[in-house]
C-alpha cells in the first residue's frame, strides 16, 4: 500500500467525469487499498478516484470506524427526502460547507471482486455517499453549497449556534 496524493480545488481532474471500469484487475485493487490507507492518514471519510487524479468510477468510504466500503461504478437508483449537511472535502482543504442532500438513497455498486450489490442508506451515510459520487461526475460539494465558509468562520458560528461539527468527506 503506498499514499496517494489528494488533488486539491482548481485541478482539471475534480471536473471531469469518470470512466467506467470495466475490468478489475490488479491495478484497480492497488489503487483502492492506496486510496483506503491515504483516507484514513488524511482522518477522511471518503475519497474518490478523481481526488488522487485517476479519472475511473470509484471510491472508498468509512462513515463509521472498521466500517469501510469500495465502490465500484455506483449508481443512485432511488432518493427521498432531505437533509441539511455540513460538508469538508479533502480537495477542498479550509473551507465548510451547508448543502442539501437527500436523508436516504438506494444505490447499486460492484465491490472489489467485482460483485454488484445494492445498498440502502440514511442521514450521515447517505450524504457521504452522495458526496463521493458526486466527485465521479466533476461535482464538488462547493457547487451545491447554500453557505460556504472558512474553518475559522465555521468554528465562530459553532460557537454560536446548534450547527453539528464537520467532517471532512
Amino acid at each position: 500500500m503506498a499514499l496517494r496524493k489528494i488533488t486539491i480545488e482548481g485541478d482539471e481532474a475534480l471536473r471531469k467525469n469518470c470512466k467506467t471500469i470495466t475490468n478489475i484487475n490488479d491495478r484497480i485493487k492497488i489503487l483502492a487499498s492506496d486510496m483506503v490507507e491515504t483516507m484514513k492518514k488524511e482522518s477522511g471519510v471518503g475519497l474518490a478516484a478523481p481526488q488522487v487524479g485517476v479519472l475511473r468510477r470509484m471510491f472508498v468510504s468509512e462513515p463509521e470506524p472498521g466500517e469501510v466500503y469500495i465502490m465500484i461504478n455506483p449508481v443512485i437508483t432511488e432518493q427521498e427526502g432531505t437533509q441539511e449537511s455540513t460538508e469538508g472535502c479533502l480537495s477542498v482543504p479550509g473551507f465548510i460547507g451547508l448543502v442539501d442532500r437527500p436523508m436516504s438513497i438506494k444505490m447499486e455498486a460492484q465491490d472489489i471482486e467485482g460483485i454488484k450489490h445494492k445498498y440502502e442508506f440514511t442521514g450521515f451515510y447517505a450524504v457521504v455517499m452522495c458526496h463521493e459520487i458526486d466527485h465521479l461526475n466533476g461535482v464538488l460539494y462547493v457547487d451545491k453549497s447554500k453557505q460556504t465558509m472558512t474553518n475559522e468562520e465555521y468554528e465562530d458560528l459553532l460557537l454560536n449556534s446548534e450547527i453539528d461539527e464537520e467532517v471532512d468527506i
